[in-house]
This record gives C-alpha cells, structure tokens and sequence, in this order.
C-alpha cells in the first residue's frame, strides 16, 4: 500500500480494495421503490431529434420524480467524515454584487484574455469559453446572456482515487465537495468581477443543477471530450474536474473546441466499463436526443451513487485521470491521430 501526503492510504496503481467488482452490485428492495420511474426517457435515451434537456436527478424534486432518493443519497454522502463540511462551502453562496451603471469599453478579444486571467487567479484551473446555444439551458429554464464561461476545477488525484467514501474513509466524497466549493467561490468571484465592469452576468455552479447544463458548453469551449463515463476528459486533468459556468452579455471571444484523443481511445478502452460496480456504462454510443454519444445508464447508476455515499469510480479509474499515464496516452494519441 502506497501513502501519499496527508497519511491516507491507497492501492498500487489507483485500485480501491474497497470497491466491489463489476456486476457484484444489487441495490435494495427499497432503493430500487424509491427510483418509481426510468430515467433514461427523460434523458432522452434513443430520441433522433435534438431538444433542450430535461431536470433530472439534482435539480429540486419538485421537477422530477427522484426527491426521495436525492434524499437518500445526500444523507449517504453526509454520512462520511468531513463531508458535512466540505458540502457546505459548496452551498455558500456569496451575494452577486449590483451591475455598474458605466460599461468599460474593451474588444471580445481583451475582454476574454480579462475573464481568463481572473479566473485562473481566483481558483478556476482553466477556462473556456462559448456562444450561449439554447440547448445549453435545461428545459422549465430561461437564459438571455449571449455567452457562457465555464471554469475547470482539477480534483486531488490521490484523494480522489480512494472513492467511494463510508463511514470510516471521507476522503474521495471530501474532495468532491472541496472542488464544488472551488468552483461555487470562482464562479461567483468571476460573476462580480464582470459585473464590476457593467456587464451582466450569473453564476451557475454544483453540486446541485440550475439552468445551464455545463458539459456541452465545456467541449464546445475546449476544455476537453466527452468519455465513455459521460464525464468530461480534460487532456490537463483527465476526468478529475468538475465544472462551474458563468453566463454574461459582456462581449467575448469564444476559446475552440480540442480533439486530443479521448473520444478515439475511448472506443476500445474498457476500464470504466469493468470498473463499474452497477455495470451502467455502456461499450458503445447510444442516440440521445439527436446526438450519437456516449451514455451511462441512469437506472443502473444512480442506486449505487445514493447507496455508496456518491460514487466517482469511473472518473477515478479513467486512464487519462492518472498523472503518470496521461502525457504518454496525450503523445499516442496525437501520433496516432496524426495531431500536432
């Protein structure tokens, strides 16, 4: 066993013993009672026309049929030493300043290098940015700015690597909180500052959803592809992000979309998938509304994330997660792909 700073142990090679093995999970008779409904309709599994997405499992209750157990798995989460806490800081929001009555006047150009070099002053470990495209904005939901920003929030890999967390072991769920905490302080600090110059602008960060959807806007905008476990891989981070945006009519410039690597690599690798205890992660894409992609299954997934204390596995495991292995699969895949 290896332990790294701050005294926690971890197994060789990114592997929690913990963890139960693929297809060895079975949730509760009264986890399953709580799920009423599939989830996969409403996300819009096997639709061929685009649409706008729809609330789904962390946005208030009284939007979807799973406040019960959003229930159960908040209480799950908290069970674990320091989550209380760190889940706080992640729901402190601070107030959104009045807008100024003069507009600074600047280009798209020198406004964005001005969004990019606060943000990555004040928590956010990069930037993108994108054109607003209604089908960022979740049904029941209005958006008006023109622009969304959207900040990356890099995890602690060694911490994160020891998910899923209990009663005895916080540290993955901590680390969860900790970046929802980061990006809810660097969200709302950008929100002010473009403020501050006469522009409107909202803040949009997690754990819990609001309006904005923050994946689509993150590729679009170039902070990474989508993987095989739905999450974003980020060629600076891997998985290990998580995401916080912010929404604005100051004038930008949008940041463009990257290809790397991770979507090729993703069609033959098969670690997420086998390390996925509920067996959610699919081998190949699947049509969601009106989009070719890559898809976890919500019925088998979210039994496990309420029962586990929140889950994280797949991002943990994901080979570009790994600092060690991620400059050698970024050359591979350029080489492969023939990318500069």
């Amino acid at each position: 066993m290896a332990t790294p700073p701050g005294g926690v142990q971890t197994a060789a090679h990114g592997v929690n013993p913990r963890r139960p093995k693929r297809g060895s999970y079975k949730p509760r008779p009264e986890t399953l009672e709580l799920l009423k409904v599939s989830g996969n309709p409403i996300n819009g599994l096997g639709e061929t026309t685009p649409r706008r997405p729809s609330p789904f499992f962390w946005h208030p209750p009284t939007m979807h049929p799973w406040g019960d157990l959003q229930v159960v798995a908040r209480t799950s989460s908290r069970s674990c030493p320091g989550s209380v806490e760190a889940f706080a800081a992640a729901y402190m929001y601070p107030e959104l300043t009045p807008v100024a009555e003069e507009k600074r006047e600047a280009t798209g150009e020198e406004f964005a290098a001005g969004v990019r070099e606060f943000a990555l002053g004040h928590e956010a470990d990069a930037v993108g940015i994108a054109a607003m495209d209604p089908l960022y904005v979740f049904e029941g939901y209005t958006i008006e700015e023109p622009w969304v920003i959207v900040l990356a929030l890099a995890h602690n890999y060694e911490r994160l690597r020891e998910v899923p967390s209990d009663e005895t072991n916080g540290v993955g769920v901590v680390d969860v909180g900790d970046q929802y905490a980061r990006g809810t302080r660097a969200s709302y600090g950008l929100a002010n500052w473009i403020r501050a110059q006469g522009y409107k602008a909202e803040a949009f960060p997690g754990p819990s959803a609001s309006a904005l959807l923050l994946i689509p806007p993150a590729i679009a905008s170039g902070l990474g592809e989508l993987g095989k476990h739905g999450s974003l891989i980020s060629p600076q981070f891997g998985a290990g992000v998580r995401l916080a945006g912010v929404t604005t009519n100051m004038p930008l410039r949008a940041t463009r979309p990257v290809r790397f690597g991770a979507d090729d690599f993703c069609k033959t690798c098969q670690v997420c998938t086998n390390a996925c205890p509920p067996g959610a992660i699919s081998e190949g894409k699947q049509m969601v509304r009106g989009v070719e992609r890559w898809y976890v299954d919500f019925d088998k997934c979210i039994p496990f994330f309420a029962e586990a204390a929140s889950c994280g596995i797949c991002i943990a495991e994901c080979p570009w997660t790994r600092p060690s292995a991620r400059p050698k699969l970024l050359a591979t895949m350029a080489g492969r792909l023939g990318l500069r």
